[in-house]
């Protein structure tokens, strides 16, 4: 259920791509991306006693205001949904959504731009919706985290009472997961005192804080760096079994004096540049190919050298790229990658490029004897 969820989502995603500056208005952006995701989920939209388009509501003083969808089973309603053009945000700021809910006895709304859904609940106030979504999908960043949950909203698979189970649990995650990034970028007075007067004895004062403050950030820069070092040598230790003199040389080594992190590696980037190197190493042997990751993209050296560049990935928004320097060219040729297996496709370059650095350095050694 969840591998066929996760193929159907992605290829709403890829129609989504295709169409959206096609898509002028809010209701064809309602017929084009948000019914084919109501399908998706198992709900017959031509079903008006399962899926009711443009129900309407009395809301208060005000007559006939129509919700976008509601959707029912076993006759009641277990989902709205309200939909936005898919250039705006799905933001429930002044939202006709918290309205719609007050009045519905549905214990779920969606709030939609097609590509966005966000999830809400009333775990505050009974039949009064939160103000923040407990649960959001992102159809160009599916999680299986996320299928799973969605999975308890599926005709199939819809189970009220496993959802509010856990609706609680990921809504203040979600929220402690945010401040703690927060903190983490830039700590705050609170965490710093926390921390400090676990050791230091003395009075904090205002210029003390200030200069503690930028301690706790480098230590917090400094330990997520070497967490993410150590997890991405052990990565390559157990792909290449390479030995660990060589495997600490591929990696981008500590800076003790590091002030931020610019860059943290997604296992997406570990799992792509290992396809990358599975290609090279038909060529030139696992140690003299290095990553370094940056924050705007994830390198692959040739001997650990910038001016050697084999390949870039560039896999930090929704569309994911591969850079390629066959060409000889400072600036590398970006070619669009739907799944990571892409990357295969682009064997020929790949090689191609170890075969320039190896013929200039041919080129170079011959004319060093000549002299």
């Amino acid at each position: 259920m969840e591998n066929d969820l996760k193929l159907k989502l992605e290829q709403l995603h890829q129609r989504v791509d295709a169409l959206k500056d096609q898509i002028n208005t809010e209701e064809a952006t309602k017929n084009a991306f948000v019914m084919p995701f109501i399908q998706i989920i198992g709900y017959d939209i031509f079903n008006p006693t399962e899926v009711i388009p443009e129900f309407i509501s009395d809301i208060g003083t005000k007559k006939g205001e129509k919700i976008d969808y509601v959707i029912k089973k076993d006759g009641e309603p277990i989902l709205i949904i309200e939909c936005k053009h898919w250039k705006e945000k799905a933001d429930a700021h002044n939202s006709q959504l918290h309205r719609y809910f007050h009045v519905s006895k549905s214990r779920f709304g969606v709030l939609t731009n097609g590509h966005v859904y966000n999830f809400y609940a009333d775990l505050e106030r009974p039949n009064i919706m939160d103000d923040k979504p407990f649960f959001t999908l992102d159809i160009a960043n599916l999680k299986e985290s996320n299928l799973k949950i969605l999975e308890n909203f599926t005709k199939q698979g819809y189970n009220l009472d496993s959802i509010l189970d856990s609706a609680e649990a990921l809504k203040y995650i979600k929220a402690i997961r945010s401040e703690f990034e927060k903190e983490l970028q830039e700590p705050s007075d609170e965490l710093v005192k926390l921390l400090v007067n676990r050791f230091f004895e003395k009075p904090l004062t205002a210029s003390r804080l200030s200069t503690f403050r930028e301690y706790a950030r480098r230590a917090i820069s400094n330990s997520i760096n070497e967490s993410i070092s150590y997890r991405l040598k052990n990565a390559l230790s157990m792909n290449d079994k390479i030995p660990s003199q060589q495997q600490e040389e591929t990696i981008l080594p500590i800076d003790e004096n590091i002030e931020t992190v610019k860059a943290i590696t997604t296992e997406e980037e570990v799992e792509g540049s290992q396809i990358v190197k599975a290609i090279l190493r038909e060529v030139v042997p696992s140690a003299r190919i290095a990553f370094r990751d940056t924050q705007s993209y994830f390198g692959v050296l040739l001997d650990d050298n910038n001016r050697k560049p084999l390949a870039r990935l560039h896999f930090n928004f929704s569309k994911k790229y591969l850079e390629l320097f066959h060409n000889g060219k400072d600036n590398g040729e970006k070619k669009l990658l739907e799944s990571l297996d892409d990357i295969y496709k682009y064997r020929k370059e790949l090689l191609a490029t170890v075969e320039k650095y190896q013929q200039n350095y041919l080129v170079t050694e011959s004319s060093n004897t000549v002299s």
